[in-house]
């Protein structure tokens, strides 16, 4: 019996790279406009969030094949994310932000420069959108 070549998913125009990563940007370079917290900040976080999500459940964000699993050691990564975590929720329990800052509140003098805003929100917009093409 003969087999089958495995289907290779089609990759659509707009989830190449070449006009992804752009798009990216010019949507990193509106939000580094914002500043933190305010309304027109979190209305575009929640319309650019809302979006992927959508795109990410109805999947037409295509998938794209792992190509190698995950090492065992790699669930190691899960101990700084749950350390970062606790710190932030320690500090935001004791309600004292000058004896206890927040991580947010310890960036946010990093943060209140534009071009340090739209590098993070662009790191995050392309984590987000690696994360929904899994």
């Amino acid at each position: 019996m003969e087999q089958q070549p495995e289907a290779v998913p089609v990759e659509r125009a707009w989830q190449r790279p070449l006009i992804v990563l752009p798009v990216l940007g010019l949507v990193a370079l509106v939000g580094g406009l914002f500043e933190s917290f305010t309304l027109s900040a979190l209305l575009l976080i929640l319309a650019v969030g809302g979006t992927f999500v959508w795109v990410g459940i109805t999947g037409r964000a295509g998938r794209r094949p792992l190509v190698l699993p995950l090492p065992k050691g790699a669930v190691w990564w899960v101990l700084p994310v749950l350390t970062f975590a606790a710190v932030e929720l320690f500090a935001f329990g004791k309600h004292d932000i000058i004896r206890y800052p927040t991580l947010s509140i310890l960036g946010d003098s990093v943060l209140s420069f534009y071009p340090a805003r739209v590098a993070c929100y662009f790191g995050w917009l392309t984590a987000f959108w690696g994360l929904i093409r899994r």
